[in-house]
């Protein structure tokens, strides 16, 4: 009997999908695989719209997605471990961390579904809700939530954790949660794995805090600079610091070493004045006739000059805080006017 070979007919659609991919995959240097588990159409498609411009969201089937993987470069292939439920495409010409970044500034909340398992834990926070009394306070109270009358309404009468981390969420709580616009679930594209070049990088990697990255860089220049002037070692940015501060250092060593230079003659005059009122003050505290009315009037001028300093410092410290006390003052009447305008519109 003659053996009958069957040959597998691929429809024309799917051998197009394959081509797509592939044609998406050499036409822009950044491929990334995302989930898109949970996501209703209508919120997928305004998803889809907001990346334009950004990156090109594709969806299709697992099946093909992996065969244009394997009909593609050896580096390509590696994305087939990253292929799961519910799998979709994004290709773009940004850096895997900007992408990163923009699908989770994508990502919004949503009512969680019951029969799902709470991502974290699921608070309901005491205070005042929109319900007026009926029997939604029964309801409120079979799940768990601590619910009152007070005023007319239904209040959370404490803050009351409803359903733990990875604990299952019943159709009765999950239909209270929305009913009070407590969204649990973050929605959006998950980002599974990206493509650069040959190299992989997940989410671990690419997750990083943009403001702590920043401040480690100001704090290590910084560091980096004040090292590199202790050590005295001049480069173009610290030259000018560097100049300075031996400048300094030379002209203190010249005054405490009283080096006569015209630079410095002033503040070595200046300091040797001071020096000799010192020992005028306690030559006269001893005997009133050991300096000449001279050193005296000089020695009262300087008394006079410290008592004024005294003052004038005393009456800035009492203007400051008088300043501040009134600019208090104006901030909490601006704060209740604000309060107002938010009463009344």
């Amino acid at each position: 009997m003659e053996e009958v070979h069957h040959t597998e007919h691929v429809p024309q659609w799917k051998k197009k999908e394959v081509e797509d991919i592939k044609e998406l995959i050499n036409n822009y240097p950044l491929l990334g695989v995302v989930g898109i588990g949970g996501i209703p159409a209508k919120q997928l498609q305004k998803m889809r719209r907001g990346l334009q411009g950004t990156a090109v969201l594709k969806v299709a089937r697992n099946t093909l997605i992996k065969r244009a993987f394997d009909e593609s470069d050896d580096d390509i292939k590696k994305m087939d471990e990253y292929i799961d439920v519910q799998t979709a495409l994004v290709f773009t010409e940004n850096n895997p961390f900007k992408l990163y970044k923009t699908l989770e500034q994508s990502k919004s909340p949503s009512p969680i579904k019951g029969g799902a398992i709470a991502p974290n834990d699921i608070v309901v926070e005491e205070g005042p809700t929109s319900f007026p009394p009926g029997p939604i306070l029964g309801d409120l109270q079979s799940v768990g939530i601590p619910a009152a009358i007070d005023g007319g309404k239904v209040v959370v009468r404490e803050t009351k954790v409803v359903a733990k981390a990875g604990e299952v969420v019943s159709q009765k709580l999950a239909s209270m949660l929305t009913r009070l616009e407590i969204y649990p679930v973050e929605v959006g594209l998950d980002l599974r794995a990206v493509m650069e070049a040959g190299s992989v990088f997940t989410p671990d990697v690419l997750a990083i805090d943009e403001s702590k990255y920043f401040s480690d860089i100001v704090l290590a220049t910084q560091q980096a600079f004040n090292l590199s002037v202790n050590a005295t070692y001049p480069t173009k940015d610290n030259i000018t610091t560097l100049i300075s501060k031996a400048a300094a250092e030379s002209r203190n060593l010249g005054i405490n070493a009283a080096v006569f230079e015209p630079e410095i003659m002033g503040s070595l005059l200046g300091k040797a004045q001071s020096q000799m009122l010192s020992v005028a003050s306690a030559a006269s505290a001893n005997d009133e006739e050991a300096v000449d009315d001279e050193l005296k009037e000089a020695l009262g001028a300087r008394a006079t000059a410290a008592a004024v300093t005294a003052e004038v410092s005393e009456a800035v410290e009492e203007e400051e805080a008088a300043e501040e006390k009134e600019e208090e003052k104006e901030e909490s009447e601006e704060d209740g006017m604000a309060g107002l305008g938010a009463l009344f519109g």
